[in-house]
């Protein structure tokens, strides 16, 4: 279901400007998220879709037809949304509070408490956190419920505003991750509002930079934004380092992975002098054992020292010159999808790749 802005301005009675001749459509079936500075008119836009605010002048389409001519409340029983701390009634149980946009629909109750049930499935929440209330889950698995009730209407569209800003940096990847998953089950039209372009970079099939005022300033492919910003402002707000970012759309064939030296956790090792990675029975990595050390009896985790990021093989090159750069040992550890290791990469093999391939965007900037 298309999304359309058609000549949208949204002006207070005190003349504050919060969107300012908006112009773009939202594909069917995909994530675009709107970026930009406070005060660029990100969340009022995204809230003139289901007319939590009302524009001034413009048109907002939805499948085609005018939103005005359904009313607020029908309008957004039919549409998703998820918002920064997700938002849940907190005297209510998680599954009552997945369940409340069905109720609220004329669904009879054990249908509805079924669906909740299927849908904290489909988040990755355990059934049994159903019978908890949200005060009782961390904030990342109350961003997950937040999203599940958001999918409760069973509506083809999604808005969702910094719905993941308020957790750590490790949740919210996960939870980004969680959201690409069940987009490529699902096929929502998703509006995603952000300030964090690596987040939108990550996520949108396109991305609407915005700049204070309201006024759209480029509106095309993650690539596109990083490789050919239209103006200062839009390469300011990308940022200096948008060759790296770029490299989120580089494939990472060409880069050989060699072999690694591995010890088993919980098993006696001898004395190296060269980095190896520790591995459970399951060969996933559990931390480095650094060169000279020397271990009393079997190995155990205590004994390691945490290692960078891991390089899961098949996705962009990005994340295998983060886990090299990150590595104590300066050794990328490349995993498959199960999590078992594969081998290693180091940094000079993957720029080596990164500065042959033509279509680097690091390439294009230097």
């Amino acid at each position: 279901m298309a999304i359309e802005f058609q000549g949208v301005t949204k002006k207070y009675p005190d003349g504050t400007v919060a969107v300012d001749d908006l112009s773009l459509t939202v594909e069917d079936g995909t994530i675009t998220v709107f970026v930009g500075p406070s005060g660029c008119g990100k969340t009022t836009s995204l809230r003139m879709i289901n007319r939590m605010v009302e524009p001034t002048s413009g048109t907002v389409l939805l499948d085609g037809k005018d939103i005005r001519e359904t009313d607020p409340p029908t309008l957004r029983r039919g549409i998703g949304y998820v918002i920064q701390h997700a938002g849940l009634f907190p005297h209510r149980t998680v599954l009552s509070n997945v369940a409340t946009v069905p109720l609220l629909s004329g669904w009879d109750k054990a249908r509805a408490r079924k669906r909740a049930a299927e849908l904290l499935e489909t988040v990755g929440l355990p059934a049994e956190l159903g019978k908890r209330y949200p005060a009782q889950l961390s904030g990342g698995q109350q961003q997950r419920v937040g999203v599940a009730r958001a999918l409760a209407a069973d509506s083809p569209v999604l808005l969702m505003d910094e719905p993941f800003s308020a957790v750590d940096p490790v949740v919210r990847e996960g939870l980004q991750d969680e959201l690409l998953r069940l987009q490529s089950q699902l096929g929502k039209t998703i509006v995603f509002v952000t300030h964090d372009i690596d987040e939108a970079v990550r996520l949108g099939d396109k991305v609407a930079v915005l700049r204070v005022g309201g006024r759209l300033a480029q509106y095309g492919t993650p690539s596109d934004v990083l490789r050919h910003p239209v103006d200062d402002f839009v390469a300011g707000f990308v940022g200096k380092d948008r060759g790296y970012r770029g490299l989120s759309f580089l494939s990472a064939d060409g880069v050989e992975v060699n072999p690694i030296a591995t010890v088993d956790v919980g098993k006696p090792v001898t004395a190296s002098d060269d980095w190896r990675l520790a591995v459970n029975a399951n060969r996933e990595p559990r931390g480095w054992l650094p060169p000279g050390s020397t271990v009393e009896g079997e190995l155990a985790e205590t004994d390691l020292r945490a290692g960078g990021s891991l390089y899961q093989e098949g996705t962009p090159i990005r994340g295998a010159l983060d886990a090299a750069l990150s590595s104590p040992a300066s050794l990328g550890v490349v995993v498959n999808a199960d999590g078992q290791v594969v081998g290693a990469v180091t940094a000079g093999q993957v720029l080596d790749v990164i500065e042959n391939h033509p279509g680097s965007v690091a390439a294009d900037h230097g």
